[in-house]
This record gives C-alpha cells, sequence and structure tokens, in this order.
C-alpha cells in the first residue's frame, strides 16, 4: 500500500460484481504507469492497485489495536448468541447458523492479521493464537460446507435432468439430434435418483459427523482456552516491544507486501485456455483466494474498511472454490464400489458440470479483476 505522503487517486469500482502465502514480488511492473485495458464496457481498468491511502494516524495504538479489540468482541458477541440459540429449549437453528457463521467471520480476521501484522505483535503469541483460532475456524466451516455441496449438487442433478430438449424443426438432421439427445436425457434420468440419494447418504453422514466434531470442540478445554484468549485481545493487545514496531511503517509495508503477493498469485494464475479438466491448476486459484482475503483484511486495518473494487473477484473466488469441492464431492462419490452403470454415468455428468461451472467462475474473475496489468502482462 502506498505510504500516506505519496499522490493518491481513488480506486474505482469494477463495471460488475457478481453476486500461506509466496513472498515473491511480481515479476512485471504494476504501477500507475503500466498501461491498462477495457473491459466489456469500453471503460478503463486501472493497470495497478491505486487505492486512497489513509492520512490519520496508522501506528499500531491507533489502527491495528483498536481492529483487533473490535474484532474480539465481535468473536465474544458471537459465541454468546451461539450459546444461546443451541439450547436444547432452543428452536433457532438459523439463528445458531448465523451465529457460527459470525464467529468464524471475526476468527477469520483476527487470524489474518495476527499473520500479516506479526512484527507488530508479540510474535509467541501471534503464532499461538492464529494455529489455534484457524483449528477452530476449520472446524466449525466443515458442516456449513457439506450443506452446501449437498444442495449445489442436488440442484444440478435436477437441471441436468430436466426436459432441456432441442426444440424440432422439421428436417431429418434435428430430429436425429432431438433421438439421440432423448436417449441421453432417458439414460441420464435413470441414475440420478440413484445419484441424488448417494450423494444425500455421504454427505448427510459427513455433515452429521462434522456437526458432532463442531459441538465437541467449542465444549473442549482447548476451545476454553482459545475463547480466554479472545477474551484478553478484547482488552489488551500485546504488541512488540519498543518504539519500532508502532509506528506507521510497521502497518504499512506488511500490508503492500500483502498486496503485492496477491498481485503475484493472480498474474501466475493458469492462461485462459487451458484444459478444464486439469485439476491440479485448482491450487493456484485458492491460493489466490486465500491472499485476496488476507488483503482485504489488511486494507479493513489500514483504511478502515474492505475494497470495494474487489468484491466481485472475491465472490468470484468464492463460487470457484465451491464448484471444485462440489466436482470432487462428485468424482468421489463414482468411486463408491458395486454402483449400478446409470449412476456412475449421472456422476459423470455431474462432476464435468462442476468442472464448466470451474471454469465459468475463472471467467468471472477475469472479468471483475479490476488490476488488468496482473492478468495481461503475462
Amino acid at each position: 500500500m502506498r505510504r500516506p505522503d505519496q499522490q493518491t487517486t481513488t480506486r474505482p469500482t469494477p463495471d460488475a460484481a457478481p453476486g500461506t502465502s509466496p513472498d515473491a514480488p511480481p515479476t512485471e511492473a504494476t504501477g500507475p504507469g503500466t498501461p491498462g485495458r477495457t473491459d466489456a464496457t469500453g471503460a478503463a481498468r486501472p493497470a495497478a492497485p491505486t487505492g486512497a491511502r489513509p492520512t490519520g494516524d496508522l501506528s499500531t495504538e491507533a489502527a491495528l489495536a483498536p481492529y483487533l479489540r473490535g474484532q474480539a468482541a465481535d468473536f465474544l458477541r458471537s459465541l454468546r448468541l451461539h450459546h444461546e440459540h443451541s439450547a436444547p429449549a432452543d428452536s433457532g437453528g438459523h439463528d445458531a447458523a448465523a451465529a457460527t457463521r459470525a464467529l468464524r467471520r471475526s476468527a477469520r480476521r483476527i487470524s489474518g492479521c495476527l499473520h500479516t501484522f506479526r512484527a507488530a505483535l508479540d510474535p509467541l503469541w501471534a503464532d499461538q493464537l492464529r494455529a489455534e483460532l484457524a483449528w477452530l475456524s476449520g472446524i466449525l466451516a466443515r458442516e456449513h460446507a457439506y450443506a452446501g455441496r449437498l444442495t449445489r449438487l442436488v440442484e444440478a442433478l435436477h437441471q441436468l435432468s430436466g426436459p432441456a430438449l432441442p426444440a424440432a424443426r422439421g428436417i431429418r438432421a434435428a430430429g436425429e439430434s432431438a433421438t439421440s439427445d432423448a436417449q441421453g436425457r432417458a439414460a441420464l434420468g435413470v441414475g440420478t435418483a440413484r445419484a441424488g440419494a448417494l450423494l444425500e447418504r455421504r454427505l448427510t453422514l459427513a455433515r452429521t459427523r462434522s456437526h458432532s466434531a463442531a459441538l465437541q470442540a467449542l465444549g473442549s478445554s482447548r476451545f476454553h482456552a482459545v475463547a480466554d484468549a479472545v477474551a484478553l485481545l478484547a482488552s489488551d493487545v500485546p504488541l512488540a516491544p519498543g518504539p519500532a514496531g508502532r509506528t506507521a511503517e510497521a502497518l504499512l509495508e506488511p500490508a503492500e507486501r500483502a498486496e503485492q503477493r496477491l498481485l503475484a498469485a493472480v498474474a501466475a494464475l493458469p492462461p485462459e485456455d487451458t484444459e478444464p479438466y486439469n485439476e491440479a491448476q485448482d491450487a493456484a486459484w485458492h491460493q489466490a483466494r486465500l491472499l485476496l482475503r488476507l488483503h482485504r483484511y489488511a486494507h479493513e486495518v489500514v483504511l478502515g474498511a474492505a475494497d470495494p473494487a474487489l468484491t466481485g473477484a472475491g465472490h468470484a473466488l468464492d463460487l470457484h472454490r465451491d464448484a471444485v469441492e462440489a466436482a470432487g464431492a462428485a468424482a468421489a462419490a463414482a468411486r463408491t464400489p458395486r454402483i449400478a452403470p446409470a449412476t456412475a454415468y449421472a456422476l459423470g455428468v455431474l462432476h464435468a458440470d462442476q468442472r464448466h461451472e470451474v471454469e465459468a467462475a475463472r471467467a468471472v474473475f477475469r472479468e471483475t479483476w479490476p488490476y488488468a496489468a496482473a492478468l495481461s502482462a503475462r
């Protein structure tokens, strides 16, 4: 991120928004002088981050400490709501799920800031708490992930087996095409119900186990130690000793490194014409998603709010992650021993459909990524 004494410009938002890390800098220049390109509407996109920079006090006491205290307070508030709505006499399952999401949200932000701004904090304390928050966030995320994956796959199966046949046009070629499609649709329809039932058994079992694991974790001494540490954080942030770690540079330099790691990761993404079923390339996109999240949290600390220019790109990477995991679940179900050929066929079609969704999410990311030089300078 640019220093407060440097010339600044306002970072525009993308034209459309759909609804740990390498240290190498980008290989190409990404400063304001790097030529950009236009989007689908003809409007120019910025070539590299040039967002408005802060002009107030950026010391760790004035910026980082209040941010961490606020996230810790949100964590404790969400934990209290979770306990209230998880009581046996309470029927607010939706409220409990919302409280769990809020709990994870705060845990991710605290953990991300402990990672990015480690040098400005007590390093031993930061490493220990970050590891425990990552454990907690992972435990709490699994139940929600399995539920969302099942919903996504069942809906996709319904769409794939629907009556979407080409209209007859009164010519033999069209009739032969419709017959072939009808035969393929019939074959798919035979296995769809069984494939859906198989996925529901597998993913519901995984969700139930994850729910039990989350409840066990929330009642464990390990979790209570994490909650105690966050409660202390809400009133006291252990900063690094000495004055050096309390200046604006202690925040600006790590935030800039987080931004540069993100740009480097995006520049290194596989090109647009890659094989859609090359699942080995998924890891690079997952890494970009994690780095974008770290950049977002650093942006919140330094500028007080999330970067609106990256909203669409972040959403696209979330959809990419969901499609990748759904495709993996379909492939894993297809490897179930002794399933009927029609079931395996339906799961194979489902896997292909989700891999196409992976490609669609990547295309949306490229369209909504606001810094064109990171994608075009390859």
